[in-house]
């Protein structure tokens, strides 16, 4: 079975560009991984600074490694 998370951000407009950045380093990495079989970032198109991760990964486990990865720790540490 997989293991999926629907993760919601609020960004301030000041910050939001910044972070997307961010934000498409790690999804782009996380997208490498095998044990990840979808990143998807998506944005309100009425409200920018909403955003929704939808992640699915072969496992807990594999999500579990993914936190693990240095693009995620980065992201975590600069986003």
């Amino acid at each position: 079975m997989s293991y999926a998370l629907v993760v919601r951000i609020r960004t301030k407009p000041e910050t939001r560009a910044a972070f997307m950045e961010k934000l498409a380093a790690n999804a782009a990495a996380a997208r490498t991984e095998a044990g990840c079989l979808r990143f998807e970032v998506l944005v309100e198109p009425n409200d920018p600074d909403s955003i929704m991760l939808y992640e699915i990964y072969k496992s807990e486990a594999a999500f579990q490694e993914h936190q693990g990865t240095q693009p995620f720790k980065t992201y975590l540490a600069e986003a």
